[in-house]
């Protein structure tokens, strides 16, 4: 892993550092672990990305900038990632994979990440962040209006998971 990024946020005993392609194996572990721990709040399955070859994995790492947050002993605790789907405009990105382990949940992990996730963007160019959550998920809702992100109004379902209703959340920066 790089050492911590300018600006990268720190909650207490948390650090948050990108990750560079060379951190492949990390960000697999982690990946499988969100997979099995919510399996319909993804894209993709578990038995897909355990499948996935290295050089996907430095692929994802290499194009899409992601963050992992880790406490002082270095134990991966959650992880984001930003991305910019086709049919968004060029100032635009979406805040996506974003997990913390069950067990850190409440610590400021998930702050965290968001805010250097969020951070990055703005230094970027981007003028607005959004992002999909289940709408039965509160807890993850909560956290991204403290950090600014609104209903935008579009709903949607997951392709994988039809009962599933999500909501899109948006930022201006």
């Amino acid at each position: 892993m790089t050492e911590p990024q300018a600006g990268a946020v720190d909650a207490p005993r948390v650090t948050v550092v990108r990750l560079g392609e060379e951190d492949w194996a990390a960000y697999r572990e982690i990946r499988l672990q969100m997979l099995l721990d919510a399996p319909m709040a993804f894209g993709g399955t578990h038995a897909e990305s355990a499948a996935r070859p290295e050089s996907g994995w430095r692929e994802r790492l290499r194009t899409m900038p992601t963050w992992l947050a880790a406490d002082e002993g270095s134990e991966p605790l959650g992880a984001v990632s930003l991305f910019r789907f086709p049919e968004q405009d060029e100032d635009e990105t979406c805040l996506i994979a974003m997990w913390v382990r069950p067990s850190a949940r409440g610590r400021g992990v998930g702050d965290a990440l968001v805010q250097t996730a969020v951070r990055y963007a703005a230094e970027s160019g981007c003028r607005r962040v959004t992002l999909d959550v289940a709408e039965a998920n509160v807890h993850a809702r909560g956290l991204y209006e403290r950090h600014g992100f609104r209903p935008t109004g579009r709903t949607g379902v997951l392709p994988h998971a039809a009962d599933v209703r999500e909501l899109e959340m948006a930022r201006e920066l």
